[in-house]
């Protein structure tokens, strides 16, 4: 959809992949293993033959002791200000959506704040995700459904949540429309990197 292209510079998520793979000296095999994906998954990534979900990419970082937003760039200096204009945000494409940082990955704070544009029916993926510190959910146009800890809650535009992100969670867009969405995560611990973790569904 146009609303997803707007003045987005696309990130090569499986060129970014093999940057990581490569630089933690992490076979195909090894990160299947360790991701609880499968190798003809990941290949398939790295060849960009197929779209990651956000919980992919969740188990993929979780796997590589890396943040997600590591996907958009190699780690930046931090900074104790951070000022990003609208069309120098990293932006990464994901299965019918766009995620776009907004800066967390340059500042010296715990604070990660990231927009999500929502085609109808994207989801967070398969698997629940977990991490430290607390998530903010504002609801900036459409709808969003958002599970945690087996509660649904239903955003629509001007809606907000707050929670402790250590409790399992997944959101989907179940409206007929594109959905934006600001998150923040806060107060993460050093040790669990935000976004980096995720708990697997039992199968």
């Amino acid at each position: 959809m146009n609303t997803l292209n707007r003045q987005a510079v696309s990130i090569d998520v499986g060129n970014r992949l093999r940057q990581l793979r490569e630089a933690h000296n992490i076979s195909m095999r090894t990160l299947a293993s360790m991701s609880g994906l499968s190798a003809n998954a990941l290949s398939m990534i790295e060849r960009g033959r197929t779209s990651p979900s956000v919980s992919t990419l969740y188990r993929i970082a979780g796997a590589l002791t890396v943040p997600v937003t590591d996907f958009f760039s190699p780690q930046e200096a931090r900074n104790k200000i951070v000022f990003i204009r609208a069309d120098e945000r990293p932006r990464l494409p994901f299965e019918r959506g766009l995620w776009e940082g907004l800066g967390g990955d340059q500042f010296t704070g715990k604070a990660m704040p990231f927009m999500l544009t929502l085609e109808n029916g994207a989801n967070s993926g398969q698997s629940h995700m977990s991490h430290s510190g607390h998530e903010f959910v504002y609801c900036l146009r459409g709808s969003l459904e958002y599970e945690v800890e087996g509660q649904a809650f239903t955003l629509e535009s001007g809606d907000s949540l707050l929670f402790a992100a250590h409790l399992k969670h997944s959101w989907r867009n179940p409206g007929s429309t594109v959905a934006n969405v600001l998150i923040i995560i806060s107060e993460y611990t050093d040790a669990d990197q935000p976004l980096a973790h995720v708990e697997k569904l039992e199968r």
